[in-house]
């Protein structure tokens, strides 16, 4: 596989580049309708009982702790276990207040065994993360060795290859408000420009459901989301197989 994050910023660059635009990226989100809720429709769709009491929930490739908050809005009675590999992502997340304590880890998921991260966990979830990962495959299988026989895994992502309609409309919104907003907010689109082409260059939603049936979860299903990102964003839901008894 190439270097390159799909044509986007070589992949050893992403998490400097994330690095650099950290102190602003809340406020970029945040003006992204819809943006907070998708993450909480992927946390529930893991389809964990009642409020989590006495689950653990790793957050595979956090940020600065969006999609942290949305698990504990879905289940704030689990013990959540968080990790990116952006230190200056991390630190915004660590800044903030939270209802319980959570473990925020600095680690790429490459380096996972030797993070200090153990399972088994009882669920996953994975927000914009395998699309910027060099070997998705791989990685997905390291994630599934950290789940409990029978757990779940949610990959929130962007996905537009099968389909015209989500790639004009991407288009559109990052020439027309993502990229110049980014631009507006930081001084630079490096980031925003990247992630335009990262997203043109993935999967395409047959193709995703494939890689993780592929990379040993059973139960695979996938949906989207509403408004702009309807057809754009999308939960990928797998299980790891139950263990043989």
């Amino acid at each position: 596989m190439s270097s390159l994050a799909e044509d986007g910023l070589p992949r050893a660059q992403v998490p400097a580049a994330f690095d650099t635009e950290a102190a602003s990226y809340d406020r970029l989100v945040g003006a992204n309708p819809g943006y907070h809720k998708h993450l909480r429709w992927s946390a529930r769709r893991l389809g964990l009982p009642g409020a989590g009491a006495g689950l653990r929930i790793l957050d595979a490739g956090c940020g600065t702790g969006a999609s942290t908050a949305a698990l504990l809005d879905v289940y704030p009675a689990a013990d959540v276990t968080a990790f990116d590999a952006s230190a200056e992502m991390l630190a915004q997340a660590r800044r903030k207040r939270w209802p319980k304590p959570v473990e925020f880890v600095h680690t790429t998921v490459e380096d996972l065994d030797r993070s200090g991260i153990t399972g088994p966990f009882d669920a996953i979830l994975a927000a914009y993360l395998v699309r910027n990962l060099a070997d998705p495959d791989a990685r997905l299988r390291g994630l599934g060795a950290l789940l409990g026989s029978g757990a779940p895994i949610a990959l929130h992502e962007y996905s537009v290859a099968d389909s015209a309609r989500a790639r004009l409309v991407w288009n559109v919104v990052c020439a027309t408000i993502i990229i110049p907003l980014g631009r507006f907010t930081t001084g630079d689109a490096t980031l925003y420009r990247h992630l335009r082409r990262s997203v043109l260059g993935f999967d395409g939603v047959g193709a995703l459901r494939d890689r993780l049936g592929a990379a040993g979860f059973t139960d695979v299903r996938s949906a989207t989301m509403s408004g702009w990102q309807h057809g754009i964003v999308h939960t990928f839901v797998g299980r790891k197989p139950r263990a043989a008894v």
